[in-house]
């Protein structure tokens, strides 16, 4: 058996470090057939940090969220969570993931609570602490009053919530949000933006945040600029600007890209 304590930062019997960062990305990259959707990507993500990963629509940015999560299975790199390399620990590393997927995933048929219910088995959850952690996380989203109810009466932004509230049932200490807010309205999007921005902050959760909308990244988060596959810049949002030679984040953006469309 495993010896496996991840938040009180205990050794592992595996060798992997006691204070590893929430996600280490290197060398990564990843091809279908003959287009190369990602090029030599490499990242790392610490505690509390609320890192925005902006890139048009094409420029690899599922296609990262898909390997980190083992939707697809990466060849060359490393990914590691907490130290856990996802290729040969993938429960270990996974188990401490949480995921907002760019598709929404609810079932529209169960309510709210059976929703996360069904979450928190797949994680190994009793239910007297699954019915606990899901009142917490519901009310901290807002929606206690629709707990009991099918979760197609929702409103699209009310969907985004629960399923936030999904992916942190378990506790994780590393959240990936792949363009959370498309489709939403102004109020919803912006609730989330707060939400998630109040969880790395007060919470020390570590948040990658995949987005093609440049007024989603703010002076107080960490950007990565992906492009074509490729990272041409990472960092505070103000070194970013400054090594853009700039002065906002849309113009480094377009400096750095040579594209006017995000």
């Amino acid at each position: 058996m495993l010896d496996v304590k991840t938040d009180t930062g205990a050794a592992r019997t595996d060798g992997s470090p006691a204070e590893a960062p929430p996600l280490v990305v290197e060398g990564l990259s990843h091809a279908f057939g003959e287009r190369q959707a990602l090029r030599n990507v490499s990242f790392q993500l610490n505690r509390g940090d609320r890192t925005m990963l902006l890139g048009l629509n094409g420029a690899g940015k599922t296609t990262l969220f898909s390997l980190i999560t083992r939707l697809y299975n990466h060849r060359g790199g490393s990914i590691r969570i907490f130290g856990w390399e996802i290729k040969h620990k993938p429960s270990e590393a996974l188990a401490r993931l949480g995921v907002v997927f760019q598709l929404a995933t609810l079932d529209l048929e169960l309510s709210v609570a059976q929703n996360l219910y069904y979450h928190a088995a797949l994680h190994g959850l009793p239910r007297r602490e699954a019915a606990s952690r899901m009142r917490r996380e519901i009310e901290r989203v807002g929606l206690t009053e629709r707990m009991r109810e099918r979760a197609r009466t929702l409103s699209g932004g009310q969907r985004r919530r629960v399923e936030i509230a999904r992916a942190l049932i378990h506790q994780p200490r590393l959240l990936l949000l792949d363009e959370p807010t498309v489709g939403l309205d102004v109020a919803s999007r912006q609730f989330l933006l707060d939400h998630v921005r109040m969880l790395a902050r007060e919470e020390g959760l570590a948040v990658l945040w995949a987005t093609h909308l440049i007024d989603e990244v703010d002076a107080d988060a960490r950007v990565i600029v992906l492009h074509q596959g490729r990272i041409l810049a990472e960092g505070p949002v103000p070194e970013v600007i400054r090594g853009a030679n700039a002065s906002s984040m849309r113009e480094a953006f377009d400096n750095l890209t040579g594209e006017r469309d995000a």
